[in-house]
């Protein structure tokens, strides 16, 4: 039987594969996209309702311009669709004001960029959104316009988009390899053959299985997010409450309001430190990680610490350097990665499907890509 052909298979079809499927497809591409789970599904990084995005970049200032596109091109979606994927509900970094953490970041990117921003103390902060309760000298950057993705619906959209421009999307359809070389790509999965000039793989965490040479960058975490039904749910809906990054003792932490779930988000950056391939991370969450998010919400959110509503599971993908992998694949010119969001990439998800379509047809994008070239690990 002859291979199917089309001009480019991404391979996983998740945040960044809907969107560099839809960028794809709007360019005049045929393009057919692989996903060996459901579309969406709740096995990789792109589930759980919600995704913070917010402007100031306390990770580095170098993402503000990516988010800035991205902001673009998100509104760009929304206005398209009937469901609302971006709230702006204002975002929220906490921290001591001592060291390098969340709030002087949030500062450096909001002096780099001339963000607009408030700079509150955490007496403040509690005065202006009474659902925070953090010690009176911490410190916060308060920006309007934070807040958070629709992360399920954003996948819809953009795959519903790329339908609009003729791509095909197949779900449950499992890549079991491919070839390359100059003349094209050739996938094979558990149903078919497909022979295409290019190959875009945004696989989340089953990358390093399809990529080996680029494995030892890519290390798959489990996380667990918790929801909680708050006590005074008034002072937690999406009208008084911003998205929040929250540097303290006990790590590294981030939530939303109440959101379709009846309950406040929580969760903790890199979890429980439990890494490993991702068809081997438990999926199911236990007592442990429930007390972990428990505990934290209690202290500074103690509103908010009702009954448990829900835990659920996903994954990060780190690289070394917590940055991302964008770039076409050193051995291949005809095949293009975009991988290692290491828990705080679904926010440029938009851009970035961008800036893949741009490399998988032209080898080369405008979108500032620059910091996440796969090269810096040389």
């Amino acid at each position: 039987m002859p291979p199917t052909e089309c001009d480019v298979v991404v391979v996983g079809v998740g945040g960044m594969g809907s969107a560099a499927a839809f960028h794809l497809a709007r360019r005049g591409v045929d393009v057919v996209g692989l996903e060996r789970f459901d579309v969406p599904h709740a096995r990789g990084s792109s589930h759980g309702l919600t995704r913070i995005i917010r402007l100031p970049q306390y990770e580095d200032p170098a993402y503000v311009p990516l988010v800035r596109q991205a902001y673009e091109l998100w509104d760009e979606l929304d206005a398209r669709h009937p469901r609302r994927l971006l709230h702006r509900v204002g975002s929220v970094d906490v921290a001591r004001p001592d060291g390098e953490g969340v709030y002087a970041g949030s500062k450096r990117a909001c002096a780099a960029h001339d963000i607009d921003h408030d700079d509150l103390t955490g007496a403040e902060l509690g005065e202006r959104f009474s659902g925070y309760d953090f010690p009176a000298d911490y410190r916060a950057v308060h920006q309007s316009e934070g807040g958070f993705l629709h992360c399920e619906g954003c996948t819809v959209a953009h795959v519903e988009a790329a339908h609009e421009h003729g791509a095909t999307i197949r779900a449950r359809e499992a890549v079991e390899g491919w070839d390359a070389d100059e003349t094209g790509v050739t996938v094979h999965t558990d149903r078919d053959t497909y022979a295409a000039d290019r190959l875009v793989v945004t696989a989340g965490a089953w990358t390093g299985s399809l990529l080996p040479s680029l494995s030892g960058l890519l290390q798959p975490e489990r996380q667990v997010l918790g929801w909680f039904q708050p006590t005074a749910p008034e002072r937690f809906s999406t009208e008084n409450f911003p998205v929040f990054v929250a540097d303290v003792p006990e790590g590294h932490f981030y939530g939303f309001p109440t959101y379709e779930v009846p309950g406040f988000k929580v969760g903790k950056f890199n979890h429980r430190g439990e890494t490993g391939p991702p068809d081997e991370l438990d999926r199911e969450p236990d007592r442990t990680d429930e007390r972990l998010l428990r505990e934290f919400t209690a202290r500074y959110f103690p509103e908010a610490a009702g009954p448990t509503m829900r835990l659920s599971t996903c994954m990060f993908t780190n690289t070394p350097d917590g940055d991302f992998l964008l770039d076409v694949h050193p051995d291949h010119p005809n095949v293009v990665v975009g991988a290692g969001f290491s828990g705080h990439g679904f926010k440029f998800a938009s851009v970035v499907g961008a800036a893949l379509a741009d490399l998988a047809l032209d080898g080369a994008t405008t979108h500032p890509i620059d910091p996440f070239r796969i090269g810096r690990f040389d």
